[in-house]
């Protein structure tokens, strides 16, 4: 049974939205190709190109690395995001996590220098003097 989001109680598996699943709802074999994919957040078209053209290229190697995935994967769990703007957070930052730590930064930056803006409002002279033209 799910706790909160993305932790299950003990004895059931956890469910990490940054890690590599399977998706076999939208895969033609175990689902590999499809959860490629969707981890790097690229066309599934791409991946099975790419995944053609290495098999001709190195076929034993290929074959038996997507065949160990298909096994080894856990199938893409239903309810991993919690809405679409999780989804596409940790899509960023599975593909560019530096760049997601930075701007979650400067949001932090932002949210504190607008707190001090409102501190520096609210201790000022105006303010009181405002509130008391309010009061009159």
């Amino acid at each position: 049974m799910r706790c909160g989001p993305g932790h299950w109680r003990r004895g059931e598996r956890h469910m990490s939205p940054n890690k590599l699943y399977r998706d076999p709802a939208n895969g033609i074999f175990r689902g590999v190709c499809a959860g490629i994919a969707d981890y790097f957040g690229i066309s599934v078209g791409l991946v099975r190109i790419l995944t053609v053209l290495g098999v001709f290229v190195f076929s034993f190697p290929v074959v038996i690395g997507y065949l160990v995935l298909g096994f080894v994967l856990d199938p893409k769990p239903s309810g991993l995001y919690r809405s679409p703007d999780e989804e596409s957070f940790w899509r960023r930052a599975r593909v560019d996590p530096k760049g997601t730590v930075s701007d979650i930064q400067q949001k932090f930056r932002d949210v504190e220098r607008r707190i001090r803006e409102a501190e520096a409002y609210v201790t000022s002279s105006e303010f009181r003097l405002n509130r008391d033209f309010k009061e009159l």
